[in-house]
């Protein structure tokens, strides 16, 4: 190939690369995805109550182990320490891809000793200067590393603020399982006591040769299985106390001291600041901002990744000084350049750069893909909260009047087989129908509060974008 062609080519492959960078199209900015969010809720409001502050929601309870339990697992959890971990990385990222956009200065020095030739006298040499370099961000490639890096650190935050919220929410959940637990207790207990007295009684009948046999077997078999529900009861308690433990990290023998303070269900909750529309919603999700975020990033990588594949332009300099000693005389002079300007222009790499244009831009749409995902379950975690909450309502007076009628049957039914006009079959129906009822309305209690909690996580728990809390009035 000849010098002139040689050239050609260069000249077309630079001209090619310029064309590239000028018909180089951006990924879509995460704000030009389309969320797929409803347009309206589906699932009935709650209603009545006032608003609250959600940072403030847990004080509601009154109930100050559950907010010392929250803040124990949030220290001691490795959900949260992770998150912060990841912020700190995140940070120091953001930091290095800055500096990319910034010249680079580094200091020599160098000393050496002895004689250049034969014949000459040694010599001993001093040198030490500054160097410089800086890479011209001529297509963006810099910029858009550090707006990637920019973004994950957006997103790593938004994610620790999400690890709080969801440890918050468990911590609060398993504390209402071990309270739920032992008011179960509580029910079984009275109900084994009860059996263990008709059994009592019933035996002191049969002696006396006024009841069958048979029935005072029946009467013990109730007995005994009335027991052994108190003792399962019992140990699921202990396993919710052991699950506490894990969760909040205090030694056990403290919790116990706190759990045996009385616990107060709570009546009534204040209405959380629920957006009217779901896709208002998003802005209060710090889990939907972290996706968001995601995908600007990602977005960015791919602007870099096509940069990468664009000319390079570099500028260096250099100042120093050198110091030279030799027989007895000391000469010394200063040296500095500017330079070169180089650019370079890749011609070829076996696919390398196009690939991870590739790879860049599958990673973006990745994220898009996660990003609705993560809206269409943020919309579908608040419906769900809102049909429990909705439903846990209107079953609650009905689960309440069953209650007082299988307690008023029972008792009648306790009434005429002590005074001989009934059966302990019919007695032990009542008594099974009773104590499902109760324990039906106990779980329906638990089920109302545990919808408050979800409802709580749902809407982001306090949650607030940075623009919003810097746009706040202070």
């Amino acid at each position: 190939m000849t010098t002139r062609s040689r050239l050609f080519a260069l000249s077309a492959a630079a001209a090619a690369t310029l064309w590239l960078a000028g018909c180089a199209a951006v990924a879509r900015p995460p704000e030009s995805v389309a969320a797929t969010a409803p347009p309206q809720w589906y699932a009935p409001l709650p209603h009545g109550g006032t608003l609250t502050d959600l940072k403030q929601w847990w004080q509601q309870f009154n109930d100050p182990l559950l907010i010392d339990l929250i803040e124990a697992a949030q220290t001691v959890s490795p959900t949260v320490a992770s998150a912060g971990s990841r912020i700190a990385q995140a940070r120091a990222s953001r930091v290095a891809a800055g500096a990319a956009l910034l010249p680079t200065l580094d200091a020599t020095a160098a000393a050496t000793r002895g004689n250049a030739q034969a014949g000459a006298p040694l010599a001993t040499t001093l040198q030490g200067g500054l160097q410089t370099a800086w890479e011209i961000d001529l297509f963006g490639g810099n910029r858009a590393a550090a707006d990637a890096a920019q973004a994950r650190l957006d997103s790593e935050r938004a994610g620790w603020h999400a690890a709080r919220v969801a440890v918050a929410a468990e911590t609060a959940n398993s504390y209402l399982n071990l309270r739920t637990c032992e008011r179960q207790l509580g029910v079984v207990t009275n109900d084994a006591r009860s059996r263990a007295e008709t059994a009592r009684l019933t035996a002191l009948s049969a002696e006396a040769g006024f009841t069958a046999p048979a029935v005072s077997a029946l009467a013990r078999a109730s007995a005994a299985e009335a027991s052994a529900r108190v003792t399962q009861q019992r140990a699921q308690c202990e396993i919710e106390i052991k699950g506490l433990v894990a969760l909040s990290g205090l030694p056990e023998p403290q919790l116990r001291q706190k759990l045996d303070v009385a616990w107060a269900e709570p009546t009534e909750f204040a209405l959380v600041a629920l957006a009217p529309l779901p896709a208002q919603l998003l802005v209060q999700r710090p889990d939907v901002y972290q996706s968001e975020r995601e995908v600007a990033a990602a977005s960015a990588d791919v602007g870099t990744a096509r940069a990468d594949r664009l000319p390079r332009l570099t500028l260096s300099g250099q100042v120093g000084r050198l110091a030279l000693r030799a027989g007895g005389s000391t000469n010394s002079m200063e040296t500095w350049s500017i330079g070169p300007l180089a650019m370079t222009m890749p011609i070829f790499d076996g696919g390398r750069r196009a690939a991870n244009e590739d790879a860049a831009t599958a990673r973006y749409e990745e994220a898009v893909a996660l990003y609705t995902a993560r809206v269409r379950q943020a919309v579908r975690e608040v419906e769900e909260a809102l049909v429990v909450l909705e439903s846990a309502r209107d079953r609650s007076q009905d689960a309440r009047t069953a209650v007082e009628g299988y307690r008023a049957s029972f008792s009648a039914s306790e009434a005429r087989y002590r005074s001989g006009l009934g059966s302990l079959i019919e007695m032990e129906d009542q008594r099974r129908v009773a104590l499902a009822a109760e324990l039906a309305l106990v779980n329906l209690q638990r089920e109302r509060i545990a919808a408050w909690i979800a409802l709580y996580r749902a809407v982001g728990g306090g949650w607030a974008r940075p623009e919003a809390i810097a746009a706040a009035p202070r």
